[in-house]
């Protein structure tokens, strides 16, 4: 069993796919084929399970990928830490995103650091709150931005960023030139809910719970894996949504979008830096993690 081995099996397991993992390794489909049979016969269990396309761990699948992204994360900080000795801060930064700091915060502040790190590459995963962290949780990302709290011991959770989420309707929409409507008129109103595990989500319901309000309670004609496809669901006139404002702001410009607030709510919330506690940090997720920091006390973005 080597590294590379396990890094083509972690990804895949991460990707879910052959053809995914392929592509993202620069491999073709029977070498990321060939290598993971080599490991199953090396192990003599069954570590995959193909379910059509989709590829899912076995049990021992599961043991092996949350040991070999620690085994992963080990020989990023020791490349890493050689290479700091020499002068040089390169290698592979490994963050992740929820789908609104992923989409419109992080890329801009990864274009910043890679000025000061030319020889850096970043790997950004974007999924929803819940999977970031479970990626941080096992090694797999040195950090993750988020848009809910996450109530685990394991993890390390610093605010960052000040965010609120509005209410978004179509241009044309009767309410689109109201400032608030009431969580009464919101019930009769057609209605698309971003999927379980979704930060937004989270903070939605705890607000609604504090009111004696639940989504069931709602509308709902559409549950979307994205903030994007919200938008654009909205835009469409499929039903209107609760958005973050960070979202929105060019169809808002446009007229495409009207943004309000729900009367006696208040839906803002901080994006958290989230880090597994107690992992000893590579140079570059620590030299991210300052910079990430300095640019807040500037208030650069």
């Amino acid at each position: 069993m080597d590294l590379h081995q396990i890094e083509i099996f972690c990804t895949l397991i991460k990707l879910r796919s052959f053809s995914k993992a392929a592509d993202a390794l620069y491999l073709t489909q029977p070498t990321v084929s060939g290598h993971m049979k080599n490991l199953e016969t090396e192990l003599g269990v069954k570590l995959l399970d193909r379910l059509g396309k989709r590829v899912v761990p076995t049990e021992e699948g599961e043991v092996l990928f949350r040991h070999g992204e620690k085994l992963l994360a080990l020989r990023d900080q020791a490349r890493q830490e050689i290479e700091q000795l020499s002068g040089r801060v390169s290698g592979t930064l490994k963050i992740g995103g929820s789908t609104i700091p992923g989409a419109y915060i992080i890329p801009e502040l990864i274009g910043a650091f890679k000025k000061n790190y030319p020889l850096i590459t970043v790997q950004l995963l974007i999924e929803d709150t819940a999977l970031v962290a479970d990626a941080v949780l096992t090694g797999g990302l040195c950090l993750g931005v988020v848009g809910a709290k996450i109530d685990d011991p394991r993890l390390e959770s610093h605010a960052f960023l000040k965010d609120e989420l509005v209410l978004a309707v179509p241009g044309g929409h009767p309410w689109a030139k109201k400032k608030s409507v009431s969580l009464e008129a919101l019930k009769k109103e057609p209605f698309i809910l971003r999927e379980e595990g979704s930060g937004t989500r989270r903070i939605m319901e705890d607000r609604f719970r504090k009111e004696g309000f639940s989504t069931g309670d709602l509308s709902v004609v559409a549950e979307v894996g994205s903030s994007d496809a919200v938008r654009q669901a909205v835009k469409a006139g499929l039903g209107v949504s609760i958005l973050s404002v960070r979202a929105l702001q060019d169809d808002v410009q446009a007229g495409r979008l009207a943004t309000l607030r729900i009367a006696g709510i208040t839906l803002d919330r901080n994006f958290s830096i989230i880090l597994l506690r107690g992992r000893s940090r590579t140079p570059l997720c620590k030299a991210f993690l300052d910079f990430i920091r300095a640019q807040k006390q500037a208030r650069t973005f």
